[in-house]
């Protein structure tokens, strides 16, 4: 149902749709007394409508519509790079956060970010609500992961991987595995598994005794990680496919498929081919 215009919702709401805190952390803001509505402070609970006056330290914070919408951007991460600061060999390097456009947001999130060891598509969100819902929607979500590893599998690892068992006893559902060729003594694996994180992943393969070097995401549900896109380089979603992320929410989670004993060779083909998400080589104009 579509919230009408004017109508009151809780403070913390309000931050978190304008990007500047989440919810908890307005809800410390509130607790130490940075928050002020129409002069008075603020207290938990309380409800703002747009004709109110909210200041923090003082300031003056600008309401987001409802039904404005948020912005979200797809960046194609290096493996080691921070989002937020630049490289210590590399110091003049501006980090993604502070070349996103000043429209998109004033606190940017990253939604099921990888592990800074590793990298591929990361999504980027400016408002607090939207990052919010798209964080309880990936963990619906089917996405695909190239793994590199020293040496290949043996057919019980690989039946190690598909079990989806974590290091807590949780159990991940690991939808296939295959391998994608590779040089030298690496090889890659491209991983299908839903709700999965890059921690979880990495975890599976080492739990098997494997060295894990490299884990790339490549895709994360509808969204692909184009090699057209460089490295180092971002693009903003398009509405559609904000709203195809964010149906996932309201989904119920499928049950997990249950291997069968055949399932590991099944699922393991061998080929040549590169590893979806291997370093692409194209480099276009940096956004």
């Amino acid at each position: 149902m579509q919230r009408q215009r004017g109508e009151p919702e809780r403070l913390q709401k309000v931050l978190s749709r304008a990007g500047l805190a989440s919810r908890r952390e307005a809800e410390e803001w509130i607790r130490t007394g940075r928050l002020t509505v129409n002069g008075q402070a603020a207290s938990l609970g309380v409800r703002v409508s747009p004709d109110d006056e909210v200041r923090l330290d003082g300031r003056v914070i600008h309401q987001r519509a409802p039904q404005s919408g948020g912005r979200a951007y797809l960046y194609h991460r290096s493996p080691g790079e921070s989002l937020d600061a630049p490289p210590a060999e590399a110091p003049d390097t501006v980090p993604l956060l502070a070349r996103l456009p000043k429209r998109g947001g004033r606190r940017f999130v990253v939604v099921s970010p990888m592990p800074r060891i590793d990298g591929g598509l990361e999504i980027v969100c400016g408002d607090g609500e939207l990052a919010a819902r798209l964080q309880r929607s990936v963990r619906r979500l089917e996405s695909e992961l190239s793994v590199r590893v020293r040496g290949e599998l043996m057919e019980q690892q690989v039946a190690g991987v598909l079990g989806g068992v974590l290091d807590s006893g949780d159990r991940l559902a690991v939808l296939g595995c295959e391998a994608a060729g590779g040089e030298g003594a690496n090889r890659w694996y491209a991983v299908r598994a839903r709700g999965a994180s890059g921690k979880d992943v990495r975890q599976l393969f080492e739990r098997q005794g494997v060295i894990v070097s490299r884990v790339l995401r490549t895709r994360l549900g509808p969204l692909m990680l184009d090699r057209a896109l460089g490295r180092g380089h971002f693009r903003e979603l398009t509405g559609g496919e904000i709203e195809s992320l964010v149906s996932a929410e309201a989904s119920e989670p499928p049950a997990r498929p249950r291997p069968s004993s055949g399932q590991s060779k099944a699922s393991v083909r061998r080929g040549s081919r590169g590893a979806p998400g291997a370093p692409a080589r194209r480099r276009g104009t940096r956004n």
